[in-house]
């Protein structure tokens, strides 16, 4: 099922995000916002456990999360989402999966997987800002089923058609969170009009 986010704030965040005169750092803070505001929409419905605590006045009853909650970014530009999702939710554990696309076949490679072994139970939201062919996220989604994850929600910024449908039609369990749905995927598989390639923006490397 696909989520659009389209709060107010996100909106505004997002155009920063676009305009290519935004430099590192500023773009690197609305990314960090952006995933910070979406982790309320992701985390809805989590469900909670009733406790019993002591307040300065008196004994209630009241609930805390009932499950772990594990981030795993797909690296490298789903790091540019962790710390706005840790500072709202910070007892979020961590896991990471290395994806790369070859920019001829456009299909995705694993180089890297290291993750928390409470994945199984958890519930598991993957971050990538962008979901362009859906090829890593489908394979990210792929390996974190093997490893047990049951509970799992993809998590992005931008997002195209192409990838929407794939996830949708290669995972029909996996709820898909986005701030924008864009036009299209061009030749070189980037997203249109996109924000251009997050990992670069994200880290200063072009």
């Amino acid at each position: 099922m696909l989520h659009l986010l389209e709060h107010p704030l996100i909106i505004h965040k997002l155009t920063q995000l676009r305009k290519k005169e935004t430099g590192t750092k500023d773009f690197r803070e609305a990314l960090n916002e952006i995933a910070g505001l979406m982790a309320f929409e992701i985390s809805r419905d989590l469900p909670l456990k009733q406790v019993q605590i002591e307040t300065p006045i008196k004994k209630c009853t009241t609930h805390e999360l009932a499950m772990n909650i594990v981030l795993v970014p797909i690296l490298r530009a789903g790091l540019g989402m962790v710390d706005g999702i840790t500072n709202l939710i910070p007892t979020a554990k961590v896991g990471h999966v290395g994806m790369y696309r070859d920019h001829e076949t456009l299909e995705p490679n694993e180089y890297y997987a290291k993750l928390p072994p409470c994945v199984k139970d958890a519930a598991v939201m993957i971050l990538d800002p962008m979901l362009a062919t859906g090829g890593s996220a489908s394979a990210t989604i792929n390996y974190l089923k093997r490893e047990g994850a049951t509970q799992i929600r993809l998590v992005c910024i931008v997002g195209a058609p192409e990838g929407v449908r794939k996830i949708e039609e290669e995972h029909p369990d996996v709820d898909i969170y986005l701030s924008a749905l864009d036009e299209k995927l061009n030749e070189q598989g980037y997203i249109v009009p996109g924000l251009g390639d997050a990992g670069d923006r994200i880290f200063g490397t072009k």
